[in-house]
């Protein structure tokens, strides 16, 4: 497997990309379970019919050009064209740090690249991400994500710590505050009409160390000419300033956040990687309904 990963990295990205469509097609019609999933998905954020098809094409993109990014000597940078990059240098102008929040939208993996290749060398950046189960798979990822001016921290507390530190130091984090955290590092919050467990993390390294955030994600463009980088500032900050933290105030923080999310999303809806399993209840977590009526009980 990884003989073939390698080979596929010296592919063209167009080449890569025309291999993904047919790939997201071909999982998309031989599992069922992905395919339901897709469509109630979709179905949530009011997609179309032809966004819907587009959004199972672009999932096929995304997982062909991961061994271009992870594997794939070289620098990003030439494919990449940036759009709001000046809100970054203002937030390093503060000082106070800051925290990227990415979702599962377009080409996620390569905004951490991208802003290493540009800024690394000055302000460090440090992403979170969760461990592959897969021993190979695993170290195929911590290769690719470990590059210059960019570390890795692993979804748990010394991973929490070693992200508070490097906020503390005036560097940047990155984050997917789309993706489903361990069981009690969450709450229940409303994502695209539905309640879905949601990280409380970004949002309490951003009131902890008076840290800007901002919002980021890469734009796929067609037949493989790279990817446009939108930066941009976040409508409204996070509720509660000056307040001590509550549980209503991590689901306040978590339901802006997610607003937030779904606003970038909805710009190129096709483009979300709407199989991804949102909505899952991480065990011992319990539903929301499920919480909701035990308080009632009490």
């Amino acid at each position: 497997m990884n003989a073939l990963l390698r080979w596929m990295a010296t592919w063209p990205l167009g080449w890569l990309h025309v291999a993904g469509s047919c790939l997201g097609w071909l999982s998309y019609l031989l599992s069922p379970t992905y395919r339901r999933r897709l469509r109630a998905n979709a179905d949530l954020a009011g997609l179309t019919p032809a966004q819907r098809r587009e959004a199972v094409t672009q999932a096929g993109k995304m997982a062909a050009e991961a061994p271009w990014l992870w594997l794939r000597d070289g620098t990003v940078s030439p494919y990449c064209r940036w759009e709001g990059a000046e809100l970054i240098e203002q937030a390093f102008a503060r000082g106070k740090g800051l925290v990227i929040l990415t979702p599962h939208l377009g080409c996620f993996e390569i905004t951490a690249r991208a802003f290493a290749e540009r800024w690394g060398d000055s302000k460090p950046l440090t992403v979170l991400y969760r461990p592959s189960r897969k021993a190979a798979l695993r170290e195929l990822e911590e290769t690719a994500r470990g590059r210059p001016g960019m570390a890795t921290a692993p979804a748990t507390l010394s991973g929490v710590r070693q992200m508070l530190r490097a906020l503390k130091r005036g560097e940047t984090i990155g984050l997917l505050p789309d993706q489903v955290p361990p069981e009690g590092m969450g709450v229940w919050a409303p994502f695209f009409g539905r309640e879905a467990y949601t990280m409380t993390l970004a949002a309490k390294l951003v009131r902890q160390t008076g840290a800007d955030w901002l919002l980021m994600w890469a734009e796929r463009l067609p037949q493989g000419r790279g990817y446009i980088l939108h930066v941009s500032a976040p409508r409204q900050p996070l509720p509660g300033a000056g307040e001590p933290d509550s549980e209503a105030l991590q689901r306040a923080c978590a339901r802006r956040i997610n607003e937030e999310m779904e606003r970038l999303i909805m710009l190129n809806p096709a483009q979300y990687l709407w199989g991804y399993h949102r909505y899952k209840t991480p065990r011992p977590a319990e539903a929301p309904d499920a919480a909701a009526a035990q308080g009632s009980a009490s």
